[in-house]
């Protein structure tokens, strides 16, 4: 059975939805404390962590940043409003952290925890990820992300460089997601639409772009995104799985900032990025 932390402030609405949960989960309860969550976690290891937002003036930010840096592979899902989730709006650039924004009943709490642990499933490979997979990757993560980002109304200032990730293979993207993160700020696309989309709301400093991809491929996309003066100076690094001498001449004819074989080496990717963005 799964097992779920919740945490929060005990009241009648924290109570209702360990009721909810313990029917399909293992739960266990944690007051909003720092060292309290941790050392929880560090025991328990859940497979998701829950966190009411509901008088968040007791929840100080160092909780998030700890779950950030310790335990980044666990996902956390707050419940809390607009204003509850603003003082927390930066931890949700990386995707571990998603709001569900109250009033929200329990039902939809369930299936949204449901949602994040088959996810996680599919990004560790434990289960062949379908067209459904695409949808929570991307637009849950990514979105309610920016959700939270726009509810807040501020920018995000990491100091961190910003990588965009677009490629269709959920093995790919939790690569190098996971090889870039430790030194850029990393959101991923599971298509060219949705990078379209993406940059709109915040321009990366470098694309990292599938050339080969269903729908948009990477010669599209690079053609729709350099179409755009607001963001065509991006540079954008090609990924390709074909190594043949018409398809490399064919990626290069575009002029991107580089291009890779997948899957590429770790230290020749950092030097292609630096090299296009600046170290």
């Amino acid at each position: 059975m799964r097992k779920i932390l919740l945490v929060g402030k005990v009241n009648d609405i924290l109570r209702s939805l360990n009721d909810a949960l313990s029917e399909e989960f293992q739960v266990q309860l944690s007051a909003p404390d720092t060292n309290m969550v941790l050392s929880i976690t560090e025991l328990s290891k859940p497979d998701l962590i829950i966190i009411s937002l509901i008088g968040s003036g007791d929840i100080v930010t160092s909780l998030f940043d700890r779950i950030n840096h310790e335990h980044r592979r666990i996902p956390v899902i707050t419940i809390g409003n607009k204003v509850e989730v603003m003082r927390f709006a930066p931890y949700f650039v990386s995707g571990q952290f998603e709001n569900l924004e109250r009033p929200v009943d329990n039902d939809t709490v369930v299936k949204a925890v449901k949602r994040r642990i088959q996810m996680e499933q599919a990004v560790a490979g434990t289960f062949n990820p379908d067209s459904s997979f695409e949808s929570t990757f991307d637009e849950g993560l990514l979105e309610s992300a920016q959700s939270a980002m726009a509810a807040a109304g501020i920018p995000i200032q990491s100091g961190k460089k910003l990588i965009m990730i677009v490629d269709d293979n959920a093995g790919t993207l939790r690569s190098l997601k996971s090889m870039l993160d430790t030194k850029y700020e990393v959101v991923v696309c599971t298509s060219g639409v949705k990078a379209l989309t993406m940059i709109g709301k915040r321009h990366p400093d470098l694309i990292l772009l599938d050339y080969e991809m269903p729908v948009c491929d990477g010669r599209q996309t690079l053609e729709m995104i350099r179409a755009d003066e607001d963001i065509c100076n991006i540079p954008v690094i090609f990924l390709t799985g074909v190594d043949d001498r018409a398809h490399i001449q064919a990626v290069l004819a575009l002029r991107p900032a580089g291009y890779m074989l997948k899957p590429p080496v770790a230290s020749k990717l950092f030097d292609a990025i630096e090299k296009a963005i600046g170290k």
